[in-house]
This record gives structure tokens, sequence and C-alpha cells, in this order.
């Protein structure tokens, strides 16, 4: 079953940005940023790619 998220199309703040990029760098999964922000792994891995930022994958 999928999460499903309310917010759609939201403005990244930068805070989440912030957060974005800590959880990344400890290594963090894709899912796993994902429930943390409480945005879609879509949205997540597009803004990655925008900001550079590696994202691990599974293990």
């Amino acid at each position: 079953m999928k999460d499903h998220f309310e917010r759609h199309k939201q403005v990244w703040t930068s805070e989440e940005i912030q957060k974005l990029h800590a959880f990344a760098k400890k290594g963090m999964t894709l899912k796993a940023i994902s429930k943390a922000l409480t945005r879609s792994e879509e949205s997540i891995r597009k803004r990655a790619k925008a900001d550079k930022l590696k994202i691990a994958k599974k293990r």
C-alpha cells in the first residue's frame, strides 16, 4: 500500500531543503527521507537532482 500525501506541488521551504541535504549526507534512503519530510519520493528525487545530491540506494 502506497503512502498518500495530501500536499501537491508545494514550494520547498529553506528548512525542508536543509533537512534534505542533512538526510542525504547521513545516507538515508529515498523512502526514509520521503516519510521524514512528508513529501513524495518523486518530489524528493527531483529536488535532489536539482541540488546535485546523491540519495542512498536500498540496502
